[in-house]
């Protein structure tokens, strides 16, 4: 229990994927300018990186290293990612219209955030059991929830004070610079997560 509790708390502090490994850079950027636009993709990111997970993990094991197909992992977990971001579109489309209506375009960006390929990738390559990816893909969603909330805090106050920024940091520059200071404030996170679990 302590274990998954270190693999939940260090995906969401200690290495947020975008905050420390900087993944799924596009969606943080693109739809952090309303909390509640932030919220509904921040919750959307974290279904489908929970369900690749579920469903990439049982295919890696049981059909790709059986049959040492290992090669067409990137692929396979791509193909399975876009269906999923399918189904989770088509459900947002009749359950949520406003939602879906808000995310745009960003939402069958999913398909090509790196954030989701790159932890169902990674419970793979770091050994993780089934119970263990699903808790390291909670966190890593977890993760990109939170700092899709703070960011878009951060980017409503600055848009409230644009006449205190300089012309030439207007627009994405600032955006930029306020995301670094963001991800900063996650490095003290490293320590705490250690001295706690050990």
């Amino acid at each position: 229990m302590k274990e998954l509790i270190v693999i939940l708390m260090g995906a969401v502090l200690v290495n947020n994927y975008v905050l420390s490994q900087f993944l799924g850079i596009c969606p943080f950027l693109g739809v952090s300018k309303k909390v509640d636009q932030a919220v509904g993709m921040g919750i959307a990111v974290t279904f489908v990186m929970l369900v690749a997970s579920a469903v990439t993990w049982p295919i890696q094991r049981f059909l790709l290293d059986r049959f040492e197909l290992g090669y067409l992992q990137t692929i396979v977990f791509i193909l399975v990612i876009a269906a999923l971001v399918q189904f989770t579109e088509i459900v947002l489309k009749k359950y949520l219209p406003a939602l879906h209506k808000s995310l745009g375009i960003y939402l069958p960006l999913i398909t090509t955030n790196c954030a989701v390929l790159g932890v169902t990738i990674n419970n793979i390559s770091d050994g993780y059991n089934f119970i263990e990816s699903l808790v390291s893909s909670l966190g890593c969603g977890l993760g990109f929830l939170l700092a899709m909330i703070l960011f878009s805090g951060v980017r409503g106050r600055m848009e409230g004070n644009e006449s205190a920024v300089p012309a030439s940091f207007r627009g994405l520059p600032i955006t930029l610079t306020a995301a670094a200071i963001v991800s900063l404030s996650f490095l003290g996170f490293g320590g705490v997560i250690e001295n706690l679990f050990g």
